[in-house]
């Protein structure tokens, strides 16, 4: 368990989250935190109220040795930024308790989603690792960065969202995903450094992960491990047809897609990138929204102390992979 236990702990709360659920999730934290004591040295919560305040509230947070986020992948990329904000020897530990549609992060160090009890009690009995966080110009990313048709359906989804859609998860991924590949199929133009190696071509997939998945489970990188040192990247150097760039995304979902020719999947850590066409590409970092000319991609190794579940082991070790600091 976490040694000497979450100690000063602020809560930030997003009570939009998961539909509303966040909440009522929220109180329920609130008060099983102020009756359970011993849990905690002291503990506060605070409710976002719009985009940019988890950011602002964690990276002033510099008296408190646990943050806990609880709400969905933005929120935690909000408080994952503000806390990168602080001097290092003052940043606090990050928890999370997952409570939205994708819950990606979440999936890669092993949480349990949207289920209020099970988190606390998974986060009061985990173990503190040391992650790797992603990097594009000035914004950290904890779990995905994308670009093109990729970033597109991340941001349909949030605009679905934002109108109550019935639909979650990788259910919600796949339906933007199969409209947006239909219908906007023509790609962007890039050219990219990757580690010193120059590359181009039509951008249909442009993936960079920290994690194995993205929009709500899709494998798109399914032996991303997030302490290796490494950033995992799948992208397209040509357009694929139509039945094959369905196909393609339907074996994404189990992560059966990686021997095709028409994708490249490597590990980086420093990539260059610009899109050479007057349209802009699409980029989402994280699930959210996100644009610049050009693109500075790195790595940040052993950068954020989070709080994972007792015995967790990344599943990117399943398939060989090690942890190049262990």
């Amino acid at each position: 368990m976490v040694q000497n236990g979450l100690g000063r702990t602020l809560i930030i709360a997003n009570p939009a989250a998961h539909s509303g659920e966040g909440e009522s999730a929220a109180l329920f934290a609130t008060r099983f935190f102020s009756s359970f004591h011993s849990e905690t040295s002291s503990c506060e919560v605070r409710l976002t109220e719009s985009a940019g305040d988890a950011v602002r509230m964690s990276s002033r947070a510099t008296d408190y040795d646990s943050i806990v986020a609880l709400g969905g992948d933005g929120l935690i990329h909000e408080v994952a930024n503000g806390i990168m904000r602080m001097p290092e020897e003052l940043r606090p530990r990050l928890g999370i308790i997952p409570m939205g549609s994708g819950n990606d992060f979440a999936r890669t160090i092993g949480m349990t989603a949207n289920n209020i009890e099970q988190s606390i009690y998974e986060l009061l009995r985990g173990e503190e690792r040391y992650i790797d966080l992603g990097k594009v110009n000035e914004t950290y990313f904890v779990e995905t960065l994308s670009f093109g048709t990729d970033a597109a359906i991340a941001i349909d989804t949030t605009e679905r969202r934002k109108n109550h859609t019935r639909q979650k998860g990788s259910a919600l991924y796949a339906t933007s995903g199969i409209k947006l590949i239909v219908c906007g199929r023509k790609g962007w133009e890039y050219k990219a450094n990757i580690d010193g190696e120059e590359v181009e071509g039509t951008d249909i997939v442009f993936a960079v992960q920290n994690g194995p998945t993205y929009g709500g489970g899709f494998r798109i990188t399914p032996d991303a491990i997030p302490d290796d040192g490494y950033l995992d990247m799948c992208y397209t150097q040509s357009r694929a047809a139509l039945p094959h760039a369905l196909l393609l995304f339907g074996l994404a979902r189990v992560g059966k897609h990686t021997n095709s020719r028409s994708l490249t999947i490597r590990r980086a850590r420093h990539a260059e990138l610009e899109f050479v066409g007057e349209e802009a590409a699409p980029c989402q970092v994280d699930g959210e929204e996100y644009s610049a000319n050009r693109y500075v991609i790195d790595v940040v190794p052993q950068a954020l102390r989070v709080i994972v579940p007792e015995g967790c082991t990344w599943q990117g070790r399943l398939h060989g992979r090690q942890n190049t600091y262990a």
